[in-house]
């Protein structure tokens, strides 16, 4: 079995020649694994609950950066606002109301991807590219001084059919663009990134024009659902 080290090289030279940033996800994986991905160089690590964010924020590196992926409960927001990176989950007009609260109490300006509805699925989170077009041209978000929408998140459909996989983050990037064009004049919109592509379906996601790749098993394993060690 290859090491943590090994796996994460050997992902770097996929992405070698692109501006693909790796997002090391490492839900459910104890601290060990995570200081052995650090040890390798690895300093962007996404978490999907709010609670092992915290926990792993306390005891691993400061100079980590800690990316909230999963779905993103509005009571919780208080908890990561302090040190959170980027959030890519941002699904709602009032999960952005509450980031921007909490940011404004931490005296922070919170970098935040809109996720996009874009599979075929209906277990799938996020907006449709209508709904963020209105909200990014509405004076509420205009207001929103301690947010900065940095970019668009998706999941593709869980699907071997990668014609379909390919014209989703096809779709998701021709949205960025769009609000790119729409949007980027205001103050607290700066689109450059895509988050799109898992351990699963990256090859696609890159080739589609992705700025960052979410992969877990293929660096850490298969994943354990029980409870992380600390």
């Amino acid at each position: 079995m290859s090491s943590i080290a090994e796996n994460l090289h050997s992902f770097r030279q996929k992405l070698e020649g692109t501006s693909c940033k790796l997002v090391a996800v490492s839900k459910t994986k104890p601290v060990e694994m995570l200081q052995e991905a650090y040890d390798a160089n690895q300093r962007i690590f996404g978490e999907n609950k709010v609670q092992e964010l915290v926990d792993k924020h306390e005891v691993l590196p400061q100079d980590i950066q800690w990316h909230m992926i999963g779905h993103l409960q509005r009571n919780k927001v208080k908890y990561i606002a302090p040190f959170v990176s980027l959030i890519h989950s941002i699904d709602s007009p009032r999960l952005l109301n509450e980031v921007q609260k909490r940011a404004a109490q931490n005296d922070r300006v919170i970098d935040c991807l809109l996720q996009l509805f874009i599979a075929e699925e209906e277990t799938k989170f996020g907006f449709s590219k209508e709904e963020v077009i209105e909200f990014l041209s509405s004076e509420e978000f205009k207001a929103m001084k301690n947010i900065r929408i940095v970019g668009v998140m998706g999941m593709a459909t869980n699907t071997s059919d990668e014609a379909q996989v390919r014209k989703e983050f096809s779709s998701l990037k021709d949205i960025s663009e769009e609000l790119k064009d729409k949007f980027n004049n205001l103050e607290n919109v700066k689109i450059s990134e895509i988050s799109m592509g898992m351990s699963g379906d990256f090859p696609i996601a890159i080739e589609e024009g992705s700025t960052m790749i979410r992969v877990g098993s293929a660096i850490f394993g298969a994943r354990n659902y029980g409870t992380p060690k600390h």
